[in-house]
């Protein structure tokens, strides 16, 4: 199958309506969309239904989910059955009272039920939207309410007591379904709680006429999925997403890949669902291509990823840097207890494949036998040990990745691929090409999306502005901030400091928001000087520049510690390179609160200054260089409010738990 939407010869559900704007903040306004004459950007439009539809015409018995079941063993899920379980909950949702353009909301880890609830949600004429299982009651009171929510599905008895706390709170909530015991007593279906099991025995013949004339009446150019942003500053805002944002991204994503193949791609689902790049591609990616899908656990992000990995063996893969960072981690850790034959077995192998791709990079195409040998007969023993004999694509996304780290896995014959976007690009907007991997841009511009610079500098230095059918519909409720965002010209304003050079690579160098302009008027991308000192500093985790306003630049600095696999919280054991360099300074510690302790200990904090001396030596300018640092007696975690869902860094919230620290550095 050639994968071209307007190739496609079958009975069309969903059909566009007529629109007079392209920007709306009411879910139940279409909205006009920007279909080109040529390209990639001139493909049909197509619903969600008609997209699975397809899917099932042309791979019905093809598994679209493999899940652990009772037994832990892998149970298939076919894609005739996959449409089968959402016509059947998207007919229960409308039983349980979802009202068409309201809204199914999800609070739970990834599973065969969030994708059903998804699918149903938008097959019975109403919304999805995430709620990410880390928010407290009141952030997830403001996203079912702004929302305006039906219906929450969550997966344990802790997420079933956060909504059941709020429940008198929202008047359009009608009946919250759990899909995982054990049980609260109150999770009775007469009081509008009910076990997913329960829901899927309804009987809904009577619903059978409404299911159909939901299904006849959906717009390609309405809205389907909310999308709440992270809301490091303020409240989330809910981002509204078009059938037509979805089908097109995850289209246009899909044909940037190198040699996708329909029925032929794996991938394993553990980020969370919440966030939109997951969406895109575990859901949408991969019933565009047929892919077959695999659950990761519960606690997959705690250390149980590998054994999925290496089960599911995937094709292609997404995660953020702290996933490939901590696989990272491990293989350093591993390395270090080997011999001294096989270390400089590894260090050559290594070093041979880092320069195929550098010279690759350089425009000189490379395939010594060298690097043949080390492909086939080295390297291959350590994909299969990580899961990545198949793997054909490695993508990053969410946050900047360190450059130590990504040309780690190139020397492994694993190179990274660079993804950015937004919530309100849908996903992805641009992406590194799968035979270019610069350690400095973002790639080029997906194919019918356009990328400019704002009000550039004599740099050609501005804000970044991106258009395109992968566009938000506007925020919902919120016209202010969607006119804030959104230009008359359709240009969404993304927030990002880059620019774009002279081949169409997208460049970030910084945040509107995050730019921090010192007292001389100093303007200074603050990722780009705390990634110079953490190539540096190999044992430092999290570093944090501190400057706006200020006289000169500071910076917070924490060591890499242990995690605690149930919480997600820092522990106070060091992890054994930080211990080892500690030893190689001459003091031996454990703990972390051992080297605080001890003044903190002046050898560890002569040896983080030595590093940011040599970062300082790299700086752009002389008011880019950090004047003054402090070690923090903790790691930046989730549940210690340092990082956002998706592990960005909330640098409000550090600067108010930490700004005792902060004012001594002026004092």
């Amino acid at each position: 199958m050639s994968g071209l939407i307007k190739e496609e010869k079958f009975e069309r559900i969903g059909r566009v309506l007529p629109a007079e704007n392209y920007i709306t903040t009411d879910p139940t306004e279409p909205v006009k969309l920007r279909v080109a004459k040529e390209g990639i950007a001139s493909l049909d439009p197509l619903s969600v239904p008609d997209l699975l539809n397809r899917t099932v015409r042309d791979y019905p018995d093809h598994p679209a989910m493999m899940f652990k079941n009772a037994q832990k063993v892998w149970q298939p899920i076919t894609y005739t059955e996959y449409r089968d379980k959402v016509h059947k909950m998207a007919k229960v949702f409308i039983k349980l009272g979802l009202e068409a353009h309201y809204t199914v909301s999800v609070l739970a880890f990834n599973s065969p039920e969030w994708f059903i609830s998804e699918l149903a949600a938008i097959h019975a004429g109403g919304i999805i939207t995430g709620v990410y299982t880390t928010n407290s009651a009141e952030s997830t009171h403001h996203v079912l309410e702004s929302s305006r929510t039906n219906i929450v599905i969550v997966d344990d008895a802790k997420q079933m007591e956060k909504v059941h706390s709020i429940r008198n709170r929202l008047p359009h909530l009608k009946a919250v379904i759990q899909t995982l015991p054990p049980y609260a007593p109150y999770v009775k279906k007469e009081d509008g709680y009910y076990r997913w099991s329960e829901v899927e025995e309804m009987n809904t013949d009577d619903v059978e006429e409404e299911f159909k004339n939901r299904l006849a009446d959906i717009g390609i150019n309405r809205c389907c999925c909310l999308v709440y942003t992270s809301g490091t500053v303020g409240h989330p805002k809910g981002v509204m997403l078009s059938h037509d944002c979805l089908t097109w991204d995850s289209y246009s994503i899909g044909k940037r890949l190198d040699q996708i193949q329909s029925g032929q791609e794996v991938l394993v689902s553990f980020l969370p669902l919440s966030h939109v790049a997951a969406q895109i591609v575990d859901i949408f990616l991969g019933i565009q291509f047929a892919c077959t899908i695999y659950f990761a656990d519960r606690d997959a992000m705690k250390g149980t990823l590998l054994s999925t990995l290496q089960e599911a063996k995937p094709t292609r893969m997404l995660a953020v840097p702290r996933v490939y960072e901590k696989i990272y981690e491990k293989m350093m850790a591993v390395g270090a207890q080997s011999g001294a034959v096989k270390k400089m077995i590894s260090s050559w192998a290594k070093s041979v494949t880092l320069q195929h791709y550098l010279d690759m990079n350089d425009g000189k195409p490379s395939n010594s036998w060298q690097y043949r040998f080390v492909r086939n007969f080295l390297l291959s023993k350590v994909k299969d040990a990580l899961g990545f004999s198949r793997m054909m694509t490695l993508a990053t996304g969410a946050a900047p990745m360190d450059p130590e780290t990504k040309k780690y896995f190139m020397s492994l014959d694993l190179p990274i691929m660079d993804a950015f976007g937004m919530s309100e690009t849908s996903g992805g907007h641009t992406l590194t090409a799968p035979d270019s991997y610069n350690f400095s841009t973002v790639g080029k511009s997906l194919g019918g999306c356009e990328s400019r610079v704002d009000q550039p500098d004599v740099n050609g230095h501005g804000e970044l502005c991106f258009r395109g059918r992968n566009i938000l519909m506007g925020y919902i409720g919120e016209e202010d901030k969607t006119k804030a965002a959104l230009d008359e010209e359709g240009w969404l304003h993304s927030g990002d400091i880059g620019y774009v050079d002279d081949h169409g690579y997208v460049y970030i160098t910084g945040r509107l928001k995050e730019l921090i302009i010192t007292a001389g008027g100093e303007n200074i991308p603050p990722v780009h000087v705390e990634n110079l000192v953490k190539n540096e500093l190999m044992q430092v985790s999290n570093t944090l520049l501190i400057g706006d306003k200020r006289k000169f630049l500071a910076m917070l600095v924490t060591l890499k510690t242990f995690v605690n696999v149930d919480s997600g919280e820092p522990k106070d054991d060091l992890t054994p390179e930080t211990i080892a360099w500690c030893k190689g300074l001459g003091v031996e510690y454990s703990k972390l609160s051992q080297i605080i302790a001890a003044g903190p200990c002046p050898k560890v904090l002569q040896a983080i200054q030595e590093g940011i001396d040599r970062a300082n030596k790299k700086a752009i300018s002389n008011a880019q260089k950090i004047q003054k640092f402090a070690l923090l007696p903790v790691d930046f975690s989730v549940p210690g409010g340092e990082f956002g869902p998706t592990l960005k860094v909330k640098r409000n919230i550090v600067h108010d738990k930490y700004k005792d620290v902060i004012e001594k550095f002026y004092a």
